[in-house]
């Protein structure tokens, strides 16, 4: 898709004028062409780079007729300087997970409903946090190392011996979507897992498994963090409680790094008492001199944990979901609240 001069407007005969802001490197797969199509059949769509929309001028031109928009990371923040651009605005339709960027005090008093596209992501994430937990479990990013940087044979092969996921203790900190799809695989393939999240009722299906989270990081062999961004969180595991942890054990973060003290956890990685694999860093992209580039023992993404082909069509076809809930008068399936976001990430 050639966004041109970030405007291009196609026909339509429906009165319903729909601003669709998606990167231009990521459109096709937001919305190949059976969902823009999908997409199209239910109204006028101007379709903006969300860069270009940064410049009063362009947001204004694109979204003064807008009914609805579609939005994803690099929309404008939507204050009450941008909302009066766009005074027929009924309703945001989020491609993708947080919104913490695009909302302000002022949408959320105009009373626009808006839906994000979080489900479509919690798939891939959940699946790389099982990816990096088999792999830790494995020593393979050691043993990959070792191989390639012209270990013995034999150097290679001298690791902690390997675990299966079958005979392992799992500690789930956050039963958020991914959190779920993550112990629903675990659990799959025979492990004994094990939940910290406060917010766990006792009606919840996964209510049996609730711990605390000190018991939580001393009785597993893998930890994986599931939980969002949020105050209460920020900081929550830190250098006491990552000496918790038993020699040999594995950290996953797929989540936000805030809920870790990066620093502790470098400390105790370096040292070789326990792995880690992450997906998010205090410093991203990281920088190219970053010390954790540096350890064996590390496996590293660089924070594409939900970025899949399958979650980008998921998504798109979420937001065409939500729209034919909205023009048939029905609740938005994804809907938030003022009150949802400050337990979000």
């Amino acid at each position: 898709m050639n966004l041109n001069d970030g405007v291009v407007r196609s026909p339509n005969a429906s009165p319903l004028r729909i601003l669709l802001g998606i990167p231009e490197a990521e459109f096709d797969a937001f919305f190949p062409a059976d969902t823009l199509g999908a997409l199209s059949g239910l109204g006028q769509i101007t379709i903006a780079e969300p860069a270009a929309l940064q410049s009063p001028g362009a947001f204004e031109a694109a979204a003064g007729e807008a009914e609805v928009a579609i939005t994803a990371w690099g929309f404008p923040r939507l204050d009450a300087e941008r909302l009066a651009m766009a005074p027929k605005l009924r309703c945001v339709l989020h491609a993708a997970s947080s919104v913490h960027f695009l909302v302000s005090d002022d949408f959320w008093d105009a009373g626009i409903p808006i839906s994000q596209s979080g489900a479509a992501m919690a798939p891939a994430v959940a699946e790389l946090s099982l990816v990096f937990t088999l792999a830790l479990l494995r020593r393979l990013e050691l043993m990959d190392v070792r191989l390639r940087s012209g270990a013995t044979w034999d150097e290679a092969r001298n690791v902690r011996r390997a675990r299966e996921i079958s005979a392992a203790r799992i500690g789930v900190v956050g039963a958020s979507r991914t959190g779920r799809r993550y112990v629903e695989a675990c659990l799959a393939l025979g492990a004994d897992v094990s939940i910290y999240d406060p917010y766990l009722t006792a009606d919840d299906v996964l209510a049996a498994r609730s711990t605390t989270l000190d018991s939580l990081l001393a009785g597993s062999d893998v930890v994986a963090i599931h939980a969002p961004d949020t105050p209460e969180t920020r900081g929550l595991i830190g250098k006491q409680q990552l000496a918790l942890l038993k020699d040999g054990a594995a950290f996953v973060n797929t989540a936000r790094s805030t809920i870790v003290d990066m620093a502790a956890l470098f400390a105790e990685v370096s040292s070789g008492r326990i792995d880690a694999a992450l997906d998010v860093f205090d410093d991203e992209p990281l920088p190219a001199d970053d010390p954790w580039r540096g350890l064996p023992n590390a496996l590293l993404t660089p924070h594409i944990a939900g970025a899949t082909e399958d979650s980008r069509r998921r998504a798109g076809l979420i937001v065409v979901d939500e729209l034919r809930r909205f023009l048939a008068g029905q609740p938005l399936e994804h809907a938030l609240t003022r009150t949802d976001l400050e337990r979000m990430g």
